[in-house]
């Protein structure tokens, strides 16, 4: 209505969410004051103005979105979104001039961020965007004079806010819905406050607790690395170990991520660290495997670069409950400086569709997640004297 010509689409996380969404715009056609703005009769998908204007709906699908040159893109639950559909999203605005007014290309990403790895987590962490963040507080009606506020079921949110409300979500309506989830579910679902941590796989980590700065004191304690090993990435964590099994403490100290590099280019980078040669690196037992082509295995690389390499096994439950047990006791701190390890901290997960699997999925923080895993469980089964056989 104010910037003629302009063009909207609207994307959701599926055809149903968008659907809705258009409905819901529909209705403001419904008011005499913006019925006679209609160029024509709405279509399933599309509404056009006689000024120019026009909304249509997209489904959630390459063809659909590849290929569309709008000034405005508004993305309805982008946490269900599929990651490539929403790459392609963000190459579909144009900006360009409507009526008197200059329209900026822009994506509107609206969304409850109910997962802390999911994708709405991932573009705030991001930063760079204007965040507009609002909780069933903001949308309350206003509550009753008599209704009383001791003893209400939305005292600790509310905080008599209601008694002044203009919203329209009526107050029984939020009391039911808060009766009938968990603390966690209605904290994330409906206060804005923070993601449910249900399928973390460390729903314990906390950067008040487990995050420090500042240098560390090395007296006293053994350098160490873990690392996993993959060709499109790979990471190297540097740490000081204080102390034998279970018992030691752990500091992350820092951190390398890398893409494309062989084993060997990992050897000299570990070797000429800042940090200094490490006393040992706990490494994936499945770099044992030979290469077909040189007949070393990726372990054998790493100790022809001079570097004593450790290779406990278990099983990935078993090393995640090492670390979850470290995060309770305190026993393991991660340096600021390692950002990509924190983050993968907060956001492994198990896979939502399938509860009853104890394998996390490997969807990107597992490198982080498994060089740390390595780095404990070498920690704490390999406490005693390394010893170096010649073959």
């Amino acid at each position: 209505v104010f910037k003629p010509g302009i063009q909207v689409r609207v994307l959701g996380g599926s055809f149903e969410q968008s659907r809705k969404m258009y409905e819901h715009l529909m209705t403001f056609f419904d008011r005499p004051a913006l019925g006679g703005l209609l160029a024509d009769t709405p279509t399933r998908r599309r509404i056009e103005l006689t000024t120019g204007s026009a909304a249509e709906l997209l489904s959630q699908s390459h063809r659909s979105v590849r290929g569309t040159r709008v000034h405005r893109l508004r993305c309805d639950e982008v946490e269900e979104f599929d990651e490539d559909v929403w790459q392609a999203a963000q190459l579909v605005t144009r900006s360009g001039v409507c009526g008197r007014t200059r329209v900026r290309g822009s994506v509107e990403a609206l969304s409850t961020m109910h997962r802390p790895f999911g994708l709405m987590s991932r573009l705030l962490s991001r930063g760079g965007a204007a965040v507009f963040k609002w909780s069933a507080m903001d949308v309350i009606a206003r509550c009753e004079p008599e209704r009383a506020c001791e003893g209400c079921g939305l005292w600790a949110d509310c905080r008599g806010r209601a008694k002044a409300a203009r919203g329209f979500v009526p107050v029984e309506d939020l009391l039911q819905q808060r009766r009938r989830v968990s603390d966690e579910t209605w904290a994330s679902e409906m206060m804005c406050r923070r993601p449910r941590v249900s399928e973390n796989v460390y729903p314990r980590f906390s950067t008040a607790r487990h995050v420090f700065g500042g240098e560390v004191e090395m007296e006293g304690a053994a350098l160490a690395c873990g690392m996993d090993f993959g060709l499109r990435c790979a990471v190297v964590l540097w740490a000081a170990v204080r102390g034998r099994g279970e018992e030691a403490e752990i500091d992350v100290l820092d951190e390398f991520v890398g893409e494309g590099m062989t084993t060997g280019q990992y050897a000299a980078l570990i070797r000429g660290a800042r940090w200094g040669r490490p006393a040992w690196v706990g490494a994936d037992p499945s770099g044992a495997a030979r290469n077909g082509q040189t007949g070393l295995s990726d372990l054998e690389v790493l100790r022809r670069g001079g570097l004593r390499v450790r290779e406990a096994r278990s099983r990935v439950s078993e090393g995640v409950d090492r670390v979850r047990r470290r995060l309770d006791r305190g026993t393991l701190r991660v340096h600021a400086r390692c950002v990509r390890l924190i983050e993968a901290l907060r956001r492994y997960h198990f896979d939502p569709a399938r509860p009853w699997r104890s394998e996390p999925i490997k969807d990107g923080p597992d490198h982080a997640c498994d060089a740390l895993r390595y780095l404990v469980v070498n920690a704490e089964s390999c406490g005693g004297a390394v010893r170096v056989r010649p073959w």
